[in-house]
């Protein structure tokens, strides 16, 4: 007999996915979250000079992992590498996903796309997107006779 995990939402998720990519202008035949064969869970924070991303990515190597960031959208896509066959033998139950990931993000117009940056530890990526710096209202003096 075989087990398998009994998943009720996966279509419904499937279905998402390919709305998002219809909404962010992918295309047919890119790498879209379409044809990612999992999806990193990901967590946001804001803070007042920036904003935090941390994704869970155990099992994958920095350098397989590919930020890129064009017109507002943050893009995370990787590579979780598959065991060799060998170990993979005699297994009763399989739930860690392997092959390719992939996460798109858009940002708000205050990202400083060009201070973005990243460094992973301990199967957990960090992106650290700064914000740009307020524009102040400047006081102008006004100056006359009398």
């Amino acid at each position: 007999m075989t087990m398998s995990r009994y998943e009720p939402w996966s279509l419904l998720n499937q279905l998402q996915r390919e709305l998002e990519r219809s909404f962010e202008g992918g295309r047919p035949g890119t790498d879209t979250a379409a044809t990612a064969e999992w999806t990193p869970a990901v967590d946001i924070k804001e803070e007042a000079d920036r904003y935090i991303l941390w994704a869970d990515l155990p099992g994958v190597s920095p350098d397989s992992i590919d930020i890129t960031m064009e017109n507002g959208i943050l893009t995370l896509k990787g590579e979780r590498q598959t065991e060799a066959t060998a170990r993979r033998e005699g297994l009763k139950r399989v739930e860690r996903v392997h092959g390719s990931f992939y996460r798109r993000f858009s940002l708000p117009d205050t990202a400083d796309a060009e201070g973005i940056s990243a460094r992973c530890s301990n199967g957990i990526l960090e992106i650290s997107i700064p914000k740009k710096a307020a524009i102040q209202p400047k006081k102008i003096t006004v100056t006359g006779e009398g």
